[in-house]
């Protein structure tokens, strides 16, 4: 065991090699330098925060005996009266009956001055973050891996009995291998696959949540992480989200200015949901999918996308049906990890990326120029 002199000393080294020219990593405050988490069979130092979970900061940490990497996620437990919050000892209990090679692994707890912390294997980006950058170009297989990966970590979810309701970039972690997991497991709840149960629709941020949960419904399945997969699909080739509303009912307006409005056809239920009478258009909107993403995605794309946004529930692909789809075994490119981003320069997260958006916007706002939208 290193002495706190050591710890120091390894602490302002791996702060260094975390901090290298170009990179997306938070410099850490003056009083993170000095943080050290952890007791006497397991000290880590705090290298710089790189995220915030759904209930907790996200940090950088080394191991100072291995060196080794890992995420600290902080558990907020000011609010607690009782005690270990109950959201984390759900996300707890969940990540410790999961193993697989595309969800995040969660190593430990660790107890510190009374702080709770949550200890993962650390990914050097999200995938919000790798996105934006452009030292890389990822190609059509790095994409097509990318989604591929995604949809094997959901297919496994749900074959245990979990839906995670809070897919987004910012929770889907990439390492410099080209390797993807599934994160922050904060709204995730075990369900039932013999029949659906009751749950809050309050649930998956915005720009990701399905149709129905926008127009009330609070019975549902695993079908709705499906629908932020397709956002998630689209979003891979686009490098931007794709259904930008600025608040609820704006968010279903959006959905139909690109899919169109569903047909009681297409959607036997949509009558049914609380507030479809309130959001349905006074006009029919066409379907404008395959006109407004043909340049980017393949035909076999196309189908599969669509698949993935399909309005009715009941209809919608299921992970394991998206990995059978001809655009993985039979439209070539073959997916193939971008094992690439090893040459990639500093660390990219959403938390980053949206610092340097900020920056550039006021930049353009004082020097009265124009202000792109997203």
């Amino acid at each position: 065991m290193r002495t706190p002199e050591d710890n120091h000393d390894y602490a302002h080294e791996s702060s260094q090699r975390s901090q290298r020219a170009g990179g997306r990593l938070r410099r850490r405050t003056a009083a993170e330098a000095s943080q050290f988490v952890g007791n006497k069979e397991r000290l880590y130092v705090v290298l710089g925060q790189v995220g915030s979970g759904t209930f907790g900061k996200v940090f950088k940490a080394s191991n100072t005996a291995n060196g080794r990497l890992v995420a600290l996620k902080l558990i907020k437990m000011e609010a607690e009266k009782d005690g270990f919050p109950v959201t984390a000892m759900r996300e707890v209990k969940l990540l410790q009956s999961l193993r697989h090679e595309n969800v995040v692994q969660l190593y430990e707890m660790l107890v510190c001055k009374g702080t709770v912390y949550m200890v993962f294997e650390y990914m050097d980006h999200d995938l919000t973050g790798v996105l934006s950058q452009t030292q890389f170009e990822f190609t059509e297989a790095h994409l097509k891996s990318f989604c591929r990966q995604m949809l094997a970590g959901l297919a496994y979810l749900h074959h245990k009995g979990v839906i995670h309701r809070d897919i987004k970039g910012s929770n889907i972690l990439v390492n410099n291998r080209g390797e993807l997991k599934l994160a922050d497991f904060g709204l995730a709840r075990f369900y039932q696959k013999r029949r659906k149960s009751d749950y809050t629709n309050r649930v998956i941020t915005q720009w990701y949540r399905p149709p129905e949960l926008l127009l009330g419904a609070t019975v549902y399945g695993p079908e709705v992480d499906m629908w932020s997969a397709g956002c998630i699909m689209l979003e891979l080739f686009t490098k931007k989200p794709v259904f930008q509303g600025t608040d609820e009912i704006h968010q279903v307006h959006v959905v139909y200015k690109i899919m169109g409005t569903p047909t009681v056809e297409e959607w036997p239920g949509m009558a049914s949901l609380p507030w479809y009478e309130l959001l349905r258009p006074a006009e029919p909107i066409p379907n404008r999918f395959r006109e407004l993403f043909k340049k980017w995605l393949t035909p076999a794309g196309l189908d599969l996308a669509e698949k993935l946004l399909t309005y009715d529930p009941e209809r919608r692909i299921t992970a394991v049906q998206a990995l059978e789809a001809p655009y993985f075994n039979q439209e070539q490119p073959p997916a193939a990890a971008p094992v690439g981003l090893s040459s990639l320069e500093g660390e990219w997260h959403e938390m980053e990326t949206k610092r340097e958006r900020d920056k550039k916007r006021k930049r353009e706002e004082e020097g009265g120029g124009v202000v792109e939208q997203e």
